[in-house]
């Protein structure tokens, strides 16, 4: 699937920022960045974006594809690494220029100090590096329209691999196995990739969080957490549902039911105009009550996008204000070390009035 992005317009005004910020450019990056900016989905690029327009580099790999996709940016093909090349450019650039001072915004947390060195050495006099804050990151929490329906494609198609993992999951099988199954259906449902590493996790290793698949098997007397996504045309999903395997004792099914009860009063919570704390907060009230607030290990959620893991951060104390378009996770859980864990999450995006659940899947208690 395949929307067309407005990619002038998203250089445009982050122009408008480059000034509020005292740069006269920003050298972007991180990938990500550049493919928000300017549409190019290759491992290897750096865009300059100025008040007099933009410069894309990249390296002879990407000519063809690099024509194809840039939008916005005249294309500079190098023949060396990208950063000598850039800095080449703006040496030769700045000596037909008779501006005296000149200051370029990096991404500082996407340039390694041995990048930056090797650029500083190749910049003239008068021109200063500095480090800029995260304005693309900030403009990419506010999905558009056409992001928000992509999103909602890779949800959608993200959600089939629980059916398909439901119809597998079973004593015995390998989680391994289950994660290859869930993969499998994916690629062949059309995914590009998987958002991340898909998240198996049984018995007492589902008191893991993060628990990725190994060749454990499934055994009866335990939950199985699954936590998935799937890449669509570029953007991500994130889904966890938790399983029972046998027949379920009480406690299990309080615990389960609890944090089913916190995850919606989280997404409850959602709406413009609150912050991202208030949303991990109603979360956090409902755990409490039910005396399992302190297994509640981690943040309630995380902004996704074209990266899984994107602001804003949904945690305590985060005072980042839900604006319409936001999409984010909502994905309380409680672990009980050694025992097992249970975790339930959806995507949901801001809307005007409140928000909009993308994920589809019941949330109901499932024994297998």
């Amino acid at each position: 699937m395949a929307l067309k992005m407005d990619y002038k317009l998203r250089q445009n005004e982050l122009r408008g920022r480059l000034a509020s910020s005292r740069l006269d450019g920003l050298l972007v990056s991180h990938l990500p960045n550049i493919r928000y900016l300017c549409g190019f989905t290759g491992s290897a690029g750096l865009l300059l974006v100025e008040e007099a327009g933009s410069r894309f580099f990249t390296d002879v790999r990407y000519d063809t594809q690099g024509r194809e996709e840039v939008k916005g940016a005249k294309l500079i093909i190098a023949h060396k690494a990208l950063l000598t090349a850039l800095g080449e450019w703006i040496a030769a650039r700045r000596m037909k220029s008779r501006a005296k001072g000149w200051t370029i915004g990096i991404e500082a947390e996407r340039l390694t100090v041995a990048e930056r060195k090797r650029l500083v050495d190749q910049l003239p006099s008068g021109m200063r590096l500095r480090n800029a804050p995260a304005l693309v990151e900030k403009a990419r929490m506010v999905k558009d329209e056409n992001e928000l329906e992509l999103i909602r494609e890779a949800v959608k198609l993200g959600a089939t691999l629980f059916d398909r993992a439901l119809k597998v999951l079973r004593a015995g099988i390998k989680e391994s196995e289950l994660a290859a199954e869930m993969e499998y259906a994916a690629r062949r449902a059309g995914a590009e990739e998987m958002s991340f590493p898909t998240i198996i996790a049984s018995g007492a290793r589902s008191a893991l969080p993060h628990g990725r698949a190994t060749g454990q098997a499934v055994v009866p007397g335990g939950f199985v957490v699954c936590d998935f996504g799937v890449i669509l045309a570029g953007y991500c999903s994130d889904q966890t549902r938790t399983v029972w395997v046998g027949s379920a004792p009480e406690e299990a099914r309080h615990a389960y039911e609890s944090v089913r009860e916190a995850q919606e009063a989280a997404i409850a919570a959602v709406r413009p105009g609150v912050s991202a704390g208030e949303v991990d907060a109603a979360a956090r009230k409902v755990l409490r009550k039910a005396g399992l607030g302190r297994y509640f290990t981690h943040s309630t959620g995380h902004g996704v996008g074209l990266e899984i893991h994107e602001a804003p951060r949904i945690a305590a104390g985060q005072r980042e204000v839900l604006k319409p378009g936001m999409v984010i996770t909502i994905e309380p859980g409680v672990y009980f070390p050694g025992k097992w864990g249970v975790r339930i999450e959806d995507m949901v995006a801001v809307s005007e009035n409140g928000c909009e659940v993308l994920t589809p899947t019941s949330k109901d208690f499932l024994a297998v």
